[in-house]
């Protein structure tokens, strides 16, 4: 077992499934997605915000992981998702992470061409890939926020030249996705003929999605039913998600889905026992939790069981 990049994942998947990226910052989530992982024998990426290296700290992100792989035996890529700069991504591959995501997407198209290209030769020489976004999603991730009036989509043919500029490894495109639990008003939708146009542009190249939770609503319903508040949520359809894993999108992001399981369990298990203040009594089902989800991501939605 060991750390490995995403090529020859990516290689695998394409145009077949696509590979979970499940966000971390706990033990016990690291625990209930590697277990997962280990059951369905699936490929993994673990990946960490700059939220959740705030958080935990990288040194403790990195041990548990390595304990992950040495428990599970499982080959895992460790991903830093929405790298802000330079720096922080220069960091992360000088700290043994095996992937990273420079999201340049806030910065005019030239600019983030440069940013993207500076972290894409530190990584490479370093032997860590590397993936870029263009185009803007909507909605709010740790300190990703973008109103939806300011989203824009991936341009197929600036796709083509950012690809080709940056030698970036995967790119990050928006296509109706968002980040959160808020995506949508009215009916969903994906814009699949642009994503259509996009592989068939680069072929054979790996395309990410990011703002991919369904919002599946049974945790939203035991979230509200046990003292929360969370109303009009709605995610990406299922079928889109699979849909997609066959059109060259080979990873997909997944995080809200992770909290909502997480806090769901957490809210049941303190109302049902007030009296009971053991963080090992109330942290163990919500690690089931994550557990059940992420296996049902992976055998309904991206379809990578047995793919490890």
């Amino acid at each position: 077992m060991s750390l490995v990049s995403t090529k020859e994942m990516f290689k695998k998947a394409y145009g077949k499934y696509a590979v979970g990226a499940f966000n971390v910052n706990n033990m016990e989530i690291i625990q209930g997605i590697v277990d997962a992982a280990q059951e369905e024998k699936a490929p993994l990426i673990l990946q960490v915000s700059a939220g959740a290296r705030k958080y935990a700290k990288h040194i403790y992100l990195m041990k548990l992981v390595e304990a992950a792989m040495e428990d599970s035996g499982l080959d895992i890529c460790l991903h830093l998702d929405h790298g802000a700069d330079f720096e922080v991504c220069k960091s992360c591959v000088d700290g043994g992470f095996s992937s990273v995501m420079i999201d340049g997407s806030k910065h005019p198209f030239e600019e983030n061409v440069a940013l993207t290209k500076q972290v894409v030769e530190y990584a490479h020489s370093k032997g860590v890939v590397v993936e870029g976004e263009l185009g803007k999603l909507a909605g709010v991730e740790d300190a990703v926020k973008v109103k939806a009036e300011d989203a824009t989509y991936t341009d197929p043919d600036q796709a083509v030249e950012f690809v080709k500029r940056t030698g970036v490894d995967s790119l990050a495109i928006a296509i109706g996705t968002s980040h959160g639990a808020y995506k949508f008003k009215g009916e969903p939708k994906l814009d699949f003929p642009r994503l259509e146009k996009i592989a068939a542009m680069l072929p054979g190249f790996p395309i990410v999605l990011h703002g991919a939770s369904t919002v599946l609503p049974e945790f939203v319903k035991k979230c509200n039913e046990f003292g929360g508040d969370i109303k009009d949520a709605q995610g990406v359809p299922e079928e889109m998600l699979r849909k997609a894993g066959t059109m060259g999108v080979c990873k997909i992001n997944i995080d809200t889905d992770l909290r909502l399981a997480m806090t769901a369990s957490v809210r049941e298990y303190l109302v049902k026992n007030p009296g009971d203040f053991d963080p090992r009594q109330y942290l163990s089902p919500a690690r089931e939790a994550i557990k059940k989800m992420v296996q049902h991501k992976i055998k309904d939605v991206l379809n990578c069981s047995n793919q490890a």
